[in-house]
């Protein structure tokens, strides 16, 4: 239709519109009639009206404006008076509101008006000052009056005078919104001017940037590449048709002028700005005729509010003037004469975008002027923008970047991923409610989910991988708060956040966090949750500490995520926790207070955090994209309008808008309340004005969660709750759209786009905030193919482009874009069924394995090129550091054997102590770090893009060469998976990466003339997708897969590979040398020459033992040699690399290394296997002469006329001599060997070495046989190495250890292996000053393992070879060998840190026996049988038969006790008593005072001695004669264990105040009652007995104890307790929660299946539940567990008056299933191991682990409330020769003891006493006298068993006299220097002299003299024993060195000691 008016009657119609209806929001009393036009001494400005000039004489010319400055006065400038036609109707507008508002009085508007109708004109410019961020109503009256008097002049000609204006560009803006042209212009840029020119566009926006054309602020240095970009920009304008309005500046200062010069106040800012002006109209004035000169004055006038406002304005007033009159001396021309209407517009899109739809005009109001679209609301605008394209328009991809800087992330949600849902004391939430209450999919719950809460590290691992730079996550408020109150904090919930945020930082990843995702605390819930005002103010509690806690590392916060779906689903329709079904009232007051929860966390930052943590506050929002049904339909328009405001305007309008809910959304709810007043749909809370205030504004970015769309049409909902009947509309999707495993997901990128066109429009449009995307994703089906999920690349590629299109095209300001998720998780109702994770989880395994997706793949290209351009490759060359050889100088031939013998000199000596002690430090800064793989191995391709065959190829696809008929033509696929090696190698974050190429790749046929360019390619990407990430290759140039060709010429064996070989590699060095710094030639040429030509096992397979091995690789050295010369000549200077070969060694160690010809042996044997190749090379050109002479001599034996070794010649020695630049060597084992004489019938490699081979039989076996890990052999390889080649640079090129295919993620041996072989090769480096520069793990991922194929793995990452995705999956191993390389080795833990202090003055120090063990005297005295004489006395019962019959003989011996417990210096002792020694048949009917007495003498002798007897009741040694009617197992022995206890208590109790009733029962229970490996040996009745006996014991104990507490605590005044042993219990996989609650189950069946019911009163439950669960499941009518009454419960609680505690040893947990097997460990469900690092003893489950003696204290001190804690013993045992300097056990001491002295100190644990176990050698139970745990050793090849003092004693007593750990700092101290009592202990007669002489060998002397004699005589004996064992062994020469020992020094320096 033609348009009825003129386009300023238009304009007219429209701004009345406007301001109608601003007037209606504004002001609802006053009638749209009273408002009337105005003329005002402002403009209006962006977004709504552009800056506006007028030059006539006649009309209104506006140069400077802005909101607030104008107070009651106008601002009377020449450059700020205005003039109008007196023509204008001017009446007043009867506005009211205060300037408080930003809005002007009817006082200032009037003055403005009179200023206006002055007629008076001053400004005849076209530069201008512009007005920003105006009250857009005062734009709009601006705009209005404009409009008029136009329409009403003849004199203008709207049409063409009016400014359309356009713009900025906003690909990239910068400070105050400045184009930035650091960056080229965007493609496309003239297409977009020109569609702008084709809708009626004339002007376009072009803001510059000072800080960028001047970054110096000085002319005459400009940064010119931008000036040429504006000038570009320009010019395209101008081309066009377009004008460019430029902008000289905002209003900002940049921060490198306001440093120097402040802000607009300082003056010569003000001249450097004019000079700036100057020198932009001098390069840009040709292109620009508007200009405005500052933009955004109201900033400049907030900038004055902390300085001078008036001395800023005034500038800023003059800078306009000097700027006015400088542009129009430079272009006089340009000039306007008065007639000379210019009329600047306004951007009318900005403008009108607020209009709602209802009242805007209809289409036939408004026609379209000059191909512009009449414009309405935010949405219609958007849609109409959009509504034209056509498929092909819209789906059109943008191959561009994203802006530099782009924040890419992933995400996870707490109840998704965490898992832990009781760990750390969390909290029950509302999903784990829901989830128990089996309403999700299959009954899945979130109880471990993807177990992150143990798997921060894995995690973090993905995301190095996936290359983010941002992980936003949740927090779980249960886990902080597990009440949802800040008085229940979880200090261990936050130390999840801590640890998981500290290494987001560690690696690069900002942390985005999320305070609620839905999971509420249930307490919460259960007072009604969102529904509850009270909710506000926790939330707002949980916000503040957790701003507190981790803002200072957090710098971006989301208090919301999705806060509608919570809302919608949780309270509306019920389909989400807490399931509440009531859209009327609950859905509308869960978000009003979700709201206010959000508003009030917003200001506790701002005014408490915001100043110091510089951080953002947001919220994320989710919303659908709607569209209209039928585009034609006005009605299904405004429907999916609505459905937006219903979804996102609810809680974006009160917070970006004005405080409240849209008013589509409350006209609706009013509607419906006038409709259907008897069942009102929704009751809409509604806030206060002080509420709203407080709400609006409260983000800093606009987050947004969007994964779908929805196609709208208009309906009548009725009077039906919800949104859709509220809202009158209904939402349906296309079929054509792609759809998802979710119901409501469906792909329409699209829809993204426009979203985000349409949130800048609405909500943005007034702001410069930012837009994050925090959640875009889609699921799919947990079935198929899980790894390759095309259909999420796809959404995934076609979502991001949307958002990539809406910055370059639209202008939208999107500063993040978030893919959920990081990992697939616990989808809420769905459960696991749906995956959304960008890697898969596995939760069938209890490992949880996360395995890379290909989309994950895919995002981390997309994020690596920042978008979707080609990225140009950036190579980080290396500085040129080895532009000289750094070729060996000659070195003298070895000698045989070689001088490196003295390794095992130093070495082999060593005792287990010395050779396994545990060393921490860290390499060298620089060290090396990498991991390996080969082409064969990997690669697989192995016939595509033109590869030739190679001879593994030939080899391995002949059936019957490897098991399984697998092969490598596949393998890994690398060839095609580049990405995702190059995934892995990020995530561990190594520093090199060691591979090989395939030469037939290269050269198919093995020559140049054959070159594959397709080959090279790869090895380029490879190569430059490791700089990329600055990891350093470390190229092996041939690993064992020849050309099948070349083979075909006879391979190695051919003279001419050499040559062939170097033209190989002067290719490699010249393709890609000048990125590869680090070469290998060969890879074992040993095992090419000896496995592929002697034995005949791999490629070539030629079996010609004695001469082909030889002669290959003599072939082999002298191609190495030439191939080195080659680089070193044409390429080193150039290049700067190095080139060298890695050679294979195990160490050899001597059989016996006493004998000289086994060291010669091993010697031979390393000369043979390493020599061969190191010695030519390394030291003199020649093979060793070792070598030499063992060939030559065979030779001839075997009558051949010269040797079977080639011979070099000068020439070549000359040659070959120093052709490597350090020295590379693959290690894996140690192995055994002894001179053997081999045949000389077979010629052989193998038999020329005259020497046997055997393994290490003592050390792991591993899944290669003949491949044991014997970690020590490293540090002595490394050490001969040293010594042998004049101490090289050394690089560890291979080690790793195989395990089983079934070994997939939790690889705990590789972990240990790593662990113990790099710390030998710190050993090497830290203390033997080896020169270890680098350490590459062996493999990257499985791979083929040559002839083992895929039955073994090497590899860091799982490869499942089953999948033709080949999923790489990181291993435990691979996460343990990250953090390796994070700390650069091994430093020093905290557990390991000697701490120096005292216990508590009157700390109780013992030592402990019982009496089994010493006592002895078995029948002496009438002392009855106990069932261990009974026991020790049955066959093969006890080790070698031994028995207690004679033990220490400490009946007869109290005298000489009571002496060496003097030496030791202990405070008390702690003995136990025979209850048959006293009690024969173990009741009162018959007493044993005979026995009693030996009692009494030992008390009096202690209590002389000032030693405190503490005795131990019951240890074990039970009468026999109760034995025989049940022993513990009948009830009567509680009864007679209670008269026993009276009767001790009785005779003893008024000399003895600490007692112990039973000492460890789990031992009595388990050991003797289950195992039947103690008395009395019972073991058939495993399930039922042990718990009987255990029941018993604990009665027994409470009887005891309340006897002594009733009748005799009052009068006797001691203390009683029981003494519980238990070990320490750790996952064996700590990252691994099946591992920690198999470690929990440990100790609750070990120490709380006693102290529990003691200390907390009955069983645990976790006891109770599992062995009832498991005995009804087996088909028992009850539990096998006794269950106490609730009298015996009371009874037994409380039963102590301290903790005794006996404990040895850590274990490593792990669970296992046994079935129905009813047995203790069954219930248990445990297996335990130790780690091989942990020192050895004397016994085999006992490992040096003291770390978790603390721990264990301090469980003790959590679980059981901090009693007081007696430490009843501890102690270690050695087994074997006997050796008075028990160093491993004065370490033990040490460390253990100071263990407990950081629990007492650091810990608070309730520590009193500490005793050792045990003062003498003796009777270890059923290992007999095989292991000896005493401080002093017992002779007991002497009959009268004298007592020797071994080193310890002299620790420990120290210890005690000391009372802990003096600091050395403090100087010495006296406690260090006192001295033992004696050496060893006195023998005393039994009937001394009474003069106190002695008789002694015949003489009668003085006591001292006897007793000096008798050490002289001892030690005169010790002298002459050694002699005659000197004697017996003079052929020996080991010589022990020894150094000064400290024991205030860390354990790690022992080693140099020993």
């Amino acid at each position: 239709m033609k348009n009825r008016h003129p386009p300023c009657i238009n304009a007219y119609i429209l701004l009345r519109r406007w301001v109608a209806l601003e007037t209606r929001c504004r002001y609802p009393s006053r009638s749209a009639e009273k408002i009337r036009p105005l003329v005002l001494t402002m403009c209006a400005t962006r977004p709504f009206c552009r800056s506006a000039s007028f030059s006539s004489s006649k009309l209104l010319n506006v140069t400077l404006g802005f909101s607030k400055l104008f107070k009651t006065q106008t601002l009377n400038t020449p450059q700020t008076r205005l003039s109008a036609p007196g023509s204008l109707h001017r009446p007043h507008v009867e506005l009211e509101k205060s300037e408080a508002e930003g809005h002007f009085t009817r006082t200032q508007l009037s003055n403005a008006e009179r200023e206006a109708s002055s007629g008076t004109t001053y400004c005849q410019s076209v530069v201008t000052l512009g007005c920003n961020n105006m009250k857009h109503l005062l734009c709009v009256v601006s705009l209005y009056a404009l409009c008029l008097y136009g329409c009403r002049s003849g004199e203008v000609n709207i049409k063409e005078d009016f400014m359309l204006l356009a713009g900025p560009l906003t690909k990239q803006l910068g400070v105050n919104g400045a184009f930035d042209c650091s960056h080229p212009i965007p493609p496309g840029s003239r297409q977009y001017f020109e569609y702008l020119k084709s809708r009626g566009v004339t002007h376009f926006k072009v803001p510059l940037s000072w800080v960028q054309l001047l970054p110096t602020g000085l002319p005459a240095q400009p940064q010119q590449t931008v000036v040429t970009c504006y000038q570009t920009l320009l010019k395209q304008l101008v081309e066009v048709g377009l004008q460019p309005l430029v902008v000289l500046h905002g209003s900002t200062v940049p921060e490198a002028l306001r440093s120097r010069y402040g802000g607009w106040e300082n003056q010569e800012l003000v001249e450097m700005f004019q000079q700036y002006a100057e020198f932009v109209f001098q390069e840009l004035g040709a292109w620009a005729h508007n200009w405005v000169t500052l933009s955004d004055l109201d900033d400049v006038w907030h900038d004055g509010q902390t300085t001078d406002a008036s001395s800023s304005l005034k500038n800023v007033l003059q800078l306009n003037r000097n700027i006015y009159q400088l542009y129009h001396h430079r272009f006089p021309d340009k000039v306007l004469n008065d007639n000379d209407l210019k009329i600047a517009g306004c951007d009318m899109m900005a403008m009108l975008g607020k209009l709602d739809m209802k009242d805007s005009p209809t289409s036939h109001d408004f026609s379209d002027y000059n191909g512009m679209t009449a414009l309405t609301n935010s949405y219609q605008k958007v849609w109409e923008r959009f509504e034209a394209q056509i498929t092909t328009e819209r789906d059109v991809f943008l191959n561009e970047t994203f802006p530099s800087g782009f924040q890419w992330a992933t995400s996870s949600e707490s109840f998704k991923v965490e898992g832990g849902w009781l760990e750390g004391g969390k909290g029950e939430t509302i999903w784990d409610r829901f989830a128990h209450e089996n309403k999700v999919f299959d009954n899945q719950t979130p109880d471990l989910a993807c177990d992150s809460y143990n798997k921060v590290d894995y995690d973090v691992y993905l995301l190095r991988g996936l290359n983010v730079n941002t992980f936003q996550f949740s927090i779980s408020w249960a886990r902080i708060f597990p009440s949802g109150h800040r008085g229940s904090q979880s200090e261990r919930g936050a130390l999840y956040y801590d640890k998981l945020i500290d290494a987001l930082i560690e690696s690069g990843i900002q942390p985005v966090v999320t305070l609620y995702h839905w999971d509420l605390p249930q307490i919460l819930q259960d007072h009604g949750g969102w529904t509850n005002a009270s909710v506000v103010e926790a939330f707002k509690d949980y916000a503040d500490f957790c701003f507190s806690r981790f803002g200072d590392r957090v710098k971006t916060w989301n208090t919301f995520s999705s806060p509608w779906v919570v809302s919608h689903a949780g309270y509306g329709t019920g389909e989400h926790p807490s399931g509440v079904k009531n859209y009327v009232v609950a859905s509308y007051q869960a978000t009003h207070n979700m709201l206010k929860s959000h508003a009030e966390a917003w200001h506790v930052y701002n005014d408490k955090y915001r100043t110091k943590q510089r951080g953002k506050v947001g919220v994320a929002l989710n919303s659908d994209w709607a569209e209209p049904m039928d585009p034609s339909s006005l009605e299904d328009k405004a429907a999916a309008d609505r459905y937006l405001q219903f979804m996102l305007g609810w809680f974006a309008h009160p917070i970006f808008v004005d405080g409240d809910y849209p008013a589509t959304l409350k006209n609706q709810i009013e509607q419906k309340r006038n409709k259907c007043p008897h069942s009102e749909p929704a009751i809409l809370p509604v806030f206060t004005t002080e509420e709203s205030q407080r709400i609006r504004g409260t983000a800093d970015f606009f987050g947004l969660n969007h994964y779908t769309s929805r196609l709208v049409n208009n309906s009548d909902g009725g009077c039906a709750p919800g949104p859709q009947g509220v809202g009158d509309f209904q939402a349906h999707v296309d079929p054509s759209w792609s759809s998802t495993a979710s119901d409501w997901i469906y792909s329409a990128p699209w829809g993204l786009r426009r979203l985000l066109n349409y949130i800048s429009t609405e909500y943005l449009n007034t702001t410069k905030m930012p837009i994050y995307i925090t959640g875009n994703g889609m699921p799919t089906e947990y079935s198929g193919d899980t790894f390759n999920d095309t259909s999420r690349i796809q959404y995934m590629k076609s979502y991001i482009n949307e958002a990539l299109k809406a910055i370059h095209l639209d202008g939208v300001n999107v500063q993040r874009f978030t893919v959920q998720s990081l990992m697939d998780g616990f989808e809420g109702p769905q459960g696991y069924s749906e995956r959304f994770g960008l890697h898969h989880v596995n939760f069938d395994s209890p490992d949880r394995p996360r395995t890379p997706k290909q989309s994950a793949y895919f995002y981390s290209k997309v994020i690596e090129k920042n978008g979707f351009l080609p990225k140009t490759q950036y190579i980080n060359i290396q500085g040129l550091k080895n532009t000289e050889s750094n070729r060996f100088s000659s070195i003298p031939p070895s000698t045989v054997p070689s001088q490196a013998k003295d390794v095992w000199r130093r070495f082999s000596s060593q005792s287990n102590f010395q050779r396994k002690i545990y060393h921490y430090g860290t390499f060298p800064q620089g060290f090396s770090w990498g991991a390996s793989s080969s082409a064969y191995q990997i690669e697989g391709g192995w016939n595509a893009d033109g590869k030739g065959l190679s001879v593994w190829d030939s080899f391995s696809n002949k059936s019957g060469s490897i098991p399984g008929n697998a092969n490598g033509s596949v393998a890994c696929d690398s060839y095609h998976r580049l990405e995702e090696d190059l995934y892995m190698l990020r995530a561990l974050r190594v520093k090199s990466y060691r591979f090989s190429l395939s030469w037939s790749r290269i050269f198919p046929d093995g020559q140049r003339m054959s070159l594959n360019q397709k080959g090279v390619d790869y090895y380029n990407r490879l190569i430059d997708g490791l700089l990329a990430y600055n990891i350093t290759p470390m190229v092996t140039i041939y690993h064992w897969d020849l050309p099948e060709a070349l083979q075909d010429l006879g391979g190695w064996d051919n003279v001419d590979m050499i040559d062939i070989f170097n033209d190989f590699c002067d290719f490699c060095f010249a393709t890609f040398g000048d990125r590869v710094k680090f070469w290998m030639t060969f890879n074992q040429p040993h095992t090419i020459a000896w496995s592929g030509y002697g034995l005949g096992q791999i490629p070539p397979n030629v079996k010609k033992p004695g001469t082909a091995p030889y002669k290959v690789a003599h072939n082999l050295i002298k191609a190495h040699a030439k191939a080195y010369h080659t680089y070193d000549d044409k390429y080193r200077k150039s290049q700067g690399g190095l080139v060298s070969i890695a050679l294979n060694a195990d160490w050899i160690e001597p059989k016996d290394v006493n004998n000289p010809r086994e060291v010669m042996a091993a010697d031979r044997a390393l000369q043979f296997q390493l020599g061969w190749f190191a010695h030519p090379i390394f030291k003199n050109g020649d093979y060793p002469d070792a070598m030499k002479w063992q060939v030559g001599n065979k030779s001839e034996l075997q009558q051949l006329s010269e040797s079977r070794l080639p011979s070099f010649t000068e020439e070549e020695k000359s040659y070959i001599k120093g052709t490597a630049d350090m020295f590379c060597v693959n290690h894996y084992t140690t192995k055994i060997v002894s001179h053997a004489t081999l045949r000389l019938t077979t010629q052989s490699y193998e038999y020329d070495q005259d020497l046997s081979e055997a393994e290490e039989s003592d050390s792991p076996t591993t899944a290669i046989s003949n491949q044991r890990a014997v970690a020590w052999g490293l540090r002595r390889l490394l050490n001969w190495v040293k010594e042998e080649y004049g101490d090289p640079e050394i690089y560890i090129t291979e080690n790793g250890v195989a395990t089983d295919s079934k070994t997939t993620w939790d690889d705990s041996a590789r972990v240990f292996y790593y662990k113990t072989y790099i710390d030998e090769a710190l050993k090497a480096s830290d203390l033997d000053g080896v020169n270890v520069k680098g350490y590459i793990a062996t493999s990257l991922m499985d791979s083929f393992e040559w002839l083992n194929g895929y039955q073994v793995g090497f590899g860091l990452h799982h490869v499942d070879f089953t999948n033709p995705n080949r999923p790489r999956t990181p291993k435990y191993s691979a996460h343990f060998y990250q953090q390796v390389i994070k700390d650069n080795g091994f430093p020093t833990p905290d557990d390991e840190k000697q701490l120096y202090g005292n216990f508590r003055n009157n700390f109780i120090w013992s030592t402990a026996t019982a009496s089994y063990q010493i006592e002895g005297g078995w029948r002496a005295d009438g002392k009855g049988l106990s069932i261990w004489d009974k026991f020790a006395h049955t066959p093969l019962r006890v080790f070698n038969d031994d028995n207690g019959d004679i033990a220490c003989n400490s009946y007869n011996k109290v005298e000489e006790d009571v002496a060496i417990l003097k030496q030791l210096r202990v405070t008390h002792y702690r003995f136990s008593i025979s209850w048959p020694r006293v009690l024969p048949d173990g009741t009162t009917k018959h007493i044993n005072e005979a026995g009693l007495n030996y009692y009494h003498r030992l008390v009096d002798a202690l209590l002389a001695a000032n030693i405190q007897p503490h005795i131990t009741l019951y240890h074990w040694d039970l009468p026999q004669a109760l034995q025989e009617f049940g022993g513990w197992e009948n009830e009567t022995t509680i009864v007679k264990f209670r008269d026993y206890t009276d009767f001790i208590f009785s005779r003893l109790g008024h000399k003895v105040k600490f007692w112990i009733t039973i000492n460890e029962p789990y031992n009595i229970a388990n050991v003797g009652h289950g195992y039947g490996a103690a008395a009395p040996g019972i073991s058939f009745r495993p399930g039922t007995l042990p718990y009987i006996v255990g029941h018993n014991l604990i009665k027994a104990h409470a009887e005891a104890w309340h006897l002594y507490n009733d009748k005799y605590r009052a009068e006797q005044k001691g203390i009683i307790s029981i003494t519980i042993n238990s070990d320490w219990s750790e996952p064996r996989n700590p990252y691994k929660q099946e591992d920690i609650d198999a470690a929990r189950r440990v100790l609750q069946f070990y120490i709380g299946w006693f102290a529990h019911p003691i200390f907390n009163g009955d069983y645990s439950n976790m006891m109770k539940t599992i062995i009832r669960e498991r005995s009804l499941a087996a088909g028992l009518l009850k539990s096998r567990l006794p269950v106490f009454t609730p009298y015996e419960i009371n009874r037994i609680k409380g039963t102590y008056d301290y903790f005794g505690f006996n404990h040895y040893t850590t274990v490593l947990a792990f669970p296992v299933e046994y079935g129905n097997l009813q047995h203790y460990d069954a219930d248990r469900g445990a297996g335990t191991v130790a780690d091989r690092t942990w020192l050895d003893s004397g016994s085999s489950w006992l490992k040096v682990s003291p770390f978790g003696f603390r721990r264990i204290l301090n469980f003790i001190k959590e679980e059981y409330g901090n009693p007081p804690i007696i430490i009843t013993e501890n102690g270690i045992s050695e087994r074997g020769p006997v050796d008075l300097n028990d160093i491993h056990r004065r370490y033990y001491y040490e460390k253990y003891i100071n263990q407990v002295l950081k629990a007492y100190l650091l810990d608070d644990v309730d520590i009193r006493g500490y005793t050792a176990w045990s003062l003498m050698d003796n009777l270890e139970w059923a290992t007999g006298f095989s292991e000896r745990f005493g401080l002093f050793y017992v002779n007991r090849s002497d009959p009268k068993l004298p007592r020797v003092a071994k080193s310890s004693v002299a620790l420990y007593s120290t210890i005690i006299s000391c009372n802990g750990f003096p600091d050395p700092v403090s100087g010495p101290h006296e406690c260090l220097n006192l001295q033992p009592e004696g050496t060893n202990a006195p023998v005393t007669s039994t009937s001394p002299p009474s003069d106190n002489t002695v008789s002694f060998l015949g003489m009668t002397l003085s006591a001292n003299d006897a007793q000096t004699g008798l050490y002289t005589t001892f030690a005169l004996l010790i002298v002459a024993v050694f002699g005659a064992i000197c004697s017996s062994c003079c052929f020996l020469k080991a010589k022990k060195q020894s150094k000064k020992y400290s024991y205030i020094k860390e354990y790690i320096n022992m080693e140099r000691k020993f």
